[in-house]
């Protein structure tokens, strides 16, 4: 059966979303990504491209099936109206093409093996939903996390083509079209905190097991580079509380911040330069090569400062002060030295 994904961005993220689709053409040719593209821009650049395995679609679909977006499109940010989208965009895919399932996930995530692992897991447990927990740790630092994002990440996020999952995912997208901004309430935060209710709302609800799927700054630091990589590549890393090998399937890089167009802050959250460094290093390089590439084909460049928030406060300190925010002096890569 072919893994079915989908996934959603602008032009702004056009590098990241690239990159996104050439990982996955190397590790595996048993897949579709249908691509909702925020902005025309975005969506002649991917049409142009005739990229073998996706399907190009416009956020005016979305519009068309739910006119409310249209509405909560002037009142949102452009990131928070993205969050909003998410469920509306996998239950689309599940109405209106022949697929059997559908499986969001994030534009910034690079797949280092094939998912087909994943997808197995899923298939074992004869799952109707799949939500991907975050793995924090148990330290003050991340209770304090798991208590502001909730403890499931909307990353990779699969959903059937069955009645259980078709309600759950009606319920998520009713929520999100309610509320859906970066502001971290009790029960609130985005999109993400909602998933929360999942077990306790429906049944077929499965927590992805395989640590190799989620691997991401806010859990990196539980883990190490074991020094080996497999066939395919993938580093294979060592959970330190219990010695547990397993290869990367993706990992997600989240919290990247460009400091100018030279030097980029990656925010790992580990102080292993070598785990991050078999992680960053080849996913920096395929960006910088991506943005060669947009501006000589497309004359498309990219600003650095970015934020998600709608309320301005919040909005300012995303762009001119977290963007500097540094922990380990080895997050800093100088970009002249990769392209």
């Amino acid at each position: 059966m072919q893994m079915v994904f989908t996934t959603l961005f602008d032009s702004y993220y056009l590098d990241k979303g690239l990159v996104l689709y050439r990982s996955l053409e190397r590790v595996t040719d048993n897949f579709t990504l249908y691509i909702y593209t925020f902005d025309q821009k975005a969506f002649d650049v991917l049409s142009s491209l005739n990229l073998k395995h996706a399907v190009i679609l416009s956020n005016t679909d979305l519009e068309k099936e739910y006119p409310i977006l249209l509405k909560l499109k002037k009142e949102r940010s452009k990131a928070e109206y993205c969050w909003t989208c998410t469920p509306a965009s996998i239950e689309y895919i599940l109405n209106h093409f022949d697929v059997d399932n559908c499986t969001y996930i994030d534009s910034d995530l690079y797949f280092f093996s094939d998912p087909q692992i994943l997808l197995d897991e899923i298939k074992d447990a004869d799952a109707n939903i799949v939500i991907t927990p975050h793995r924090f740790s148990n330290s003050l630092k991340d209770r304090r996390y798991k208590k502001r994002s909730g403890d499931y990440c909307v990353e990779f996020n699969y959903f059937d083509n069955s009645e259980n999952a078709k309600e759950a995912l009606a319920w998520w997208k009713e929520r999100c079209f309610e509320w859906c901004f970066h502001i971290y309430e009790k029960d609130r935060m985005g999109d993400q905190k909602y998933l929360m209710k999942f077990p306790q709302l429906f049944k077929g609800v499965h927590e992805l097991e395989h640590l190799g799927g989620g691997t991401a700054p806010w859990n990196l630091a539980q883990y190490e580079y074991t020094g080996k990589m497999t066939n395919q590549k993938a580093p294979v890393m060592k959970e330190k509380s219990t010695g547990k090998e397993f290869p990367v399937v993706f990992y997600h890089f989240q919290s990247m911040r460009y400091v100018n167009k030279d030097f980029i802050i990656v925010r790992s959250e580990t102080n292993s330069k070598k785990t991050k460094d078999i992680l960053y290093r080849p996913y920096l390089i395929e960006i910088e090569s991506i943005r060669k590439e947009l501006e000589r084909d497309f004359g498309i460049t990219f600003y650095v400062a970015q934020s998600y928030a709608s309320n301005p406060i919040i909005k300012f300190v995303q762009k001119y002060i977290l963007r500097f925010k540094m922990k380990s002096f080895s997050d800093l890569y100088d970009l002249r030295k990769l392209r």
